[in-house]
């Protein structure tokens, strides 16, 4: 990665930081629903987001990969009003290709395989980036997707994050596995292990797997080791079953922390550049923020919605009964 690259990335892991604490703030306000942080995971997402191409290839994310998201385009504001229970937060504008965010464990990858193989069949040279943790790796829908990606040779990377937990169980209480990526050769597809807190290490090994998979080499499995820094969301307590100062060890990686002195060693970042890029960073998000909170509320109509392109007879008379029977109450 250029010095111009590696800037780009800081960019997009400071702003989702500054993001996630204005969030984890609104949440404790009841502003916000359950929010999944990306702290401590911002070089996993982010070195292996900026090794696709956004005009051609696609995301399936889980919920922990917002700045993955919006490199490729999606509005910092529709990321925002998803955790505020909007329905615009769910919809992806037009020639941005990422998928929905999945809560459900797993139940992207099947469709990310689908999407990788539907591409291939119609002649487009896109690959699909597939993301989840390491609990979706103990998933049915896990070993079924690599089984099937292997057997069609899809253009799809399946990026494992592995940040030591499952919600509350450790990683070594999910598998007896000395890795996560040696399952791969097992679907006969390709497993790579990276230091998730390397930005210019997962970029590398990601850029290697995307090249592959448009080249027709098929999919890859890339075990991103990396350290949830705090909850699992919102409403986890980790102070419960982490012990104290476990976390100790992965607070001297912060990738954040470690791209800027990468950046200031080579002479691409001074004080001035740091100031000027947290005080940018700050001024979009409360500018997404403000466009999210001025955004009219959707309504309940709204529900049936964005459910079919054409509704049946039966659910557009339904809505057109419950609009009724709403403006009768006000």
């Amino acid at each position: 990665m250029t010095d111009e690259a590696v800037l780009d990335a800081l960019r997009y892991m400071t702003l989702a930081r500054t993001f996630d604490e204005r969030a984890t703030s609104l949440q404790r306000q009841g502003r916000f629903g359950t929010f999944s942080s990306v702290r401590g995971q911002e070089a996993s997402v982010v070195g292996s987001a900026s090794a696709l191409d956004p005009s051609r290839d696609w995301i399936v994310p889980q919920y922990r990969e917002l700045p993955a998201l919006l490199r490729h385009g999606l509005p910092l504001e529709n990321f925002a009003l998803y955790f505020m229970g909007h329905p615009d937060g769910g919809a992806i504008p037009d020639g941005v290709r990422t998928l929905p965010i999945q809560i459900s464990l797993a139940a992207q990858l099947p469709q990310a395989v689908g999407l990788a193989w539907g591409l291939r069949t119609q002649g487009g040279d896109g690959v699909v980036v597939t993301y989840f943790g390491d609990g979706a790796s103990s998933e049915g829908d896990f070993h079924e997707s690599l089984n099937l990606a292997g057997v069609t040779r899809a253009p799809v990377v399946f990026f494992l994050q592995n940040n030591g937990w499952a919600i509350s169980t450790p990683r070594a209480a999910q598998t007896a596995a000395r890795t996560l990526a040696e399952r791969a050769p097992g679907y006969g597809v390709e497993g790579v292990l990276v230091d998730g807190n390397d930005l210019l290490a997962v970029h590398q090994v990601t850029a290697a797997a995307v090249a592959r998979a448009r080249a027709g080499g098929g999919p890859t499995l890339v075990e991103s080791l990396t350290w949830r820094a705090g909850a699992h969301n919102t409403a986890d307590d980790p102070t419960r079953y982490v012990e104290p100062g476990e976390d100790r060890e992965w607070a001297d990686r912060d990738p954040v922390a470690r791209v800027e002195r990468y950046l200031r060693a080579r002479g691409a970042l001074d004080d001035a550049g740091h100031e000027r890029l947290a005080a940018e960073c700050a001024a979009e998000v409360e500018r997404a923020l403000t466009v999210a909170f001025e955004t009219p509320d959707a309504g309940a109509a709204s529900l049936f919605d964005h459910v079919h392109a054409d509704p049946p007879t039966r659910l557009v008379e339904q809505r057109a009964a419950w609009v009724a029977r709403q403006e009768g109450m006000a």
